[in-house]
């Protein structure tokens, strides 16, 4: 139509004049303009029975969502929430480590000699089954606690806040808030995450919305990030957690931003429209059938998925038969092919390299099988855990187990406490005795190789079970490029940390 390049420009103009002016989104100052007169209509036609007073939701949410300290806040909470999770699971963690190599380690091998398995079977349960399953089932405790205080934070009506404050940050990737709850969603899990973008219309939203959300800490990397931290930065591993987490929305931001101006370039811009629920109370059955399903749904994968890889990944170990060490058998065989990519990042050996391999199929798995390589058999520097001394009696263990939850519970309270400003109730000495697989890791890697090896982990490609939605989602070659775009971002990424801390010392 005659001048109508003319009367869009005008627009565009006059949206940016109307920002400048109220300090905001032109579609959030026209929702607010129209409330503000339904408003104004409703109290001159309508008599109240009680005064006009402000709600608890309403006085907390002139915080939470508040246009400068809305995202800070949000920031420390998630911060909170790392720093508990990390804090009071600990204890849990090492006293499972210690069920599992202790008397569930040496009742099963007690039992296979009683019947008298052969030594390769007994490698089979002990090494493979034990060491794999059970490397995984050692962070179930803090598993629990992040997928508590996610339950707590979403049955209280604070996600809803969180999505409604990253909106506007949204926008400068060409998306809008109702990406967000997908994106969240990831910290999860990302398969679920990719099909729930079907709740946003626009096509190009919703790829752009998947393709960010492998970026996102999944609560199978989890695991990763806690073995590591513990194992090299001691006091400091909730932060080091923390900042992964962080550094995921960083670089998914990033890659958005890029995104969006280039090969998905926004062809519409739509307002985001959110229901905020008022604050509630979550009650117990809400947070226990939250947590359950979750954890349930961890500890199937160590049942069915990671025990078969187990098993799998034992007779890769030990074929082709009469394999002197490791490195000789078809394990060892396929990841030093790949080792040399990795040398550059700093973790260029066959263990690490298998393990980022089997991650391919499950996160989890690259502690799984960590763990089996590792502790499995005997590594240079660790003392095996296995003694000469007398076994002790079935009583005698579980008067141990009792002991040691009890003990863990007392040392989660008091780090719950010591997280007052103020208040420390922990032992000055103190960092937690190591896991066997820290103890093992720490021979092999120094700190600046360990943060590379998780930044690696953060953002590589997913899982095959995200792939494939993807793929379902949006087509083979949108999950091929995700796949490569990602590994390649994530070998820079751990090329230029590592590279980068040894010119600046810190190697």
């Amino acid at each position: 139509m005659p001048g109508g390049l003319t009367v869009i420009d005008k627009a565009h103009s006059e949206i940016k004049r109307l920002e400048s002016i109220y300090g905001d989104d032109v579609d959030i100052i026209t929702a607010d303009h129209r409330y503000g007169t339904v408003s104004g209509i409703s109290r001159q036609v309508c008599r109240q029975a009680t005064p006009d007073h402000k709600t608890l939701t309403e006085r907390i949410d002139r915080l939470t969502t508040h246009r400068l300290i809305g995202l800070p806040i949000f920031m420390l909470i998630m911060y909170l929430v790392f720093r508990i999770v990390i804090d009071v699971s600990t204890p849990y963690l090492d006293w499972v480590d210690s069920l599992i190599n202790g008397p569930v380690a040496s009742g099963l091998s007690s039992i296979l000699m009683a019947l008298g398995a052969s030594e390769w079977l007994h490698s089979l349960v002990i090494d493979g089954i034990v060491a794999g399953v059970g490397g995984i089932l050692t962070f179930v405790p803090g598993l629990i606690a992040l997928f508590l205080f996610l339950a707590i934070l979403e049955d209280s009506g604070y996600m809803a806040r969180a999505a409604f404050v990253m909106d506007r940050f949204m926008r400068y990737i060409g998306l809008h808030g109702k990406s967000v709850i997908p994106l969240m969603l990831g910290f999860g899990c990302a398969v679920p995450a990719v099909y729930a973008t079907r709740t946003i219309a626009n096509h190009r939203n919703r790829l752009l919305t998947a393709l960010l959300i492998p970026f996102m800490s999944c609560s199978a990397r989890l695991p990763v990030y806690v073995v590591f931290a513990l194992a090299f930065f001691g006091t400091r591993a909730s932060t080091v957690i923390w900042l992964l987490y962080v550094l995921g929305v960083v670089f998914a931001i990033l890659i958005g931003f890029i995104f969006s101006r280039t090969v998905l370039k926004p062809d519409e811009n739509s307002a985001f429209v959110l229901e905020l629920p008022p604050y509630r109370r979550p009650t117990m059955k809400s947070l226990a059938i939250h947590t359950w399903d979750n954890t349930r749904e961890f500890i199937k994968n160590a049942g069915t998925v990671i025990l078969a890889i187990s098993i799998i990944l034992w007779f890769l170990l030990n074929l082709p038969w009469g394999v002197t060490t490791q490195e000789e058998s078809y394990f060892g065989q396929v990841s030093t092919a790949i080792t040399p990519a990795l040398e550059p990042a700093g973790f260029g050996s066959y263990e690490t390299s298998g393990a980022l391999i089997t991650g391919l199929i499950a996160k989890e798995l690259v502690v799984s099988t960590l763990s089996q390589v590792y502790t499995g058999t005997e590594v240079e520097g660790v003392t095996p855990t296995t003694t000469e001394a007398p076994s002790p009696s079935f009583s005698d263990q579980v008067t141990g187990i009792v002991v040691g939850f009890l003990q863990a519970t007392a040392d989660a309270a008091r780090s719950l406490i010591s997280l007052i400003p103020g208040v420390n109730l922990l032992d000055e000495e103190g960092p937690v005795e190591d896991t066997s697989l820290s103890q093992a890791l720490q021979t092999r890697f120094s700190p600046l190789s360990a943060f590379a090896f998780l930044i690696f982990v953060l953002l590589y490609i997913p899982c095959m079970a995200t792939i494939g939605a993807i793929k379902e989602e949006f087509g083979g070659r949108w999950a091929a490029s995700a796949a490569i775009y990602q590994t390649a971002l994530a070998w820079l990424a751990a090329v230029l940390v590592f590279q980068g801390g040894r010119l600046l010392g810190f190697g």
